[in-house]
């Protein structure tokens, strides 16, 4: 079972969205000058859908978005937590955050509007940095007669209005 260790909401991670980010823990990945190796153990609650309907609950209108950060251990978790958010909660979007460089085939991205692929890799930098390796995608969903969906590379959003 997937586990939480803490919760906040950014503006930064998904563009034009107010975002409840789901700090998941156990990460598998390790990757060199992580910032956040608090999520490397197992350790916090579990993600129920009771727990993720009290952490709704208690955050101001206006929340958009509900991304999980990391998960990497169980995709298929990752998958299920998505797709329930989209049954119980509808309108809101869902995002994944994976420490990982392809996504895994246990996710089905019907159930996400947005994925960010990509380790941290220290001599790279974040999202915001032109040289990083990591990539957010928008998921652009076909209608039922179109197979497939769309991954459309928002990246280069992070690194507008960069001064010098």
């Amino acid at each position: 079972m997937l586990k939480y260790v803490d919760t906040d909401i950014v503006f930064q991670e998904i563009p034009d969205e107010v975002t409840l980010a789901v700090n998941l823990s156990g990460c598998p990945c390790r990757c060199p000058g992580c910032h956040s190796k608090h999520l490397w153990d197992d350790t916090g609650e579990p993600l129920t859908d009771e727990a993720i309907d009290c952490l709704l609950s208690r955050q101001p209108a206006g929340v958009s978005c509900v991304a999980l950060m990391g998960g990497d251990a169980s995709p298929a978790e990752v998958d299920a937590i998505a797709s329930r958010l989209k049954q119980r909660h509808p309108g809101l979007k869902t995002a994944w955050y994976s420490g990982r460089s392809i996504l895994s085939k246990e996710v089905n991205l019907d159930n996400l509007d947005y994925v960010k692929l990509g380790p941290y890799l220290a001599h790279l930098g974040p999202l915001k940095s032109p040289q990083t390796n990591q990539r957010l995608y928008l998921v652009q969903h076909r209608r039922n007669t179109e197979p497939g969906n769309i991954l459309m590379d928002l990246t280069p959003r992070f690194w507008r209005n960069k001064t010098p």
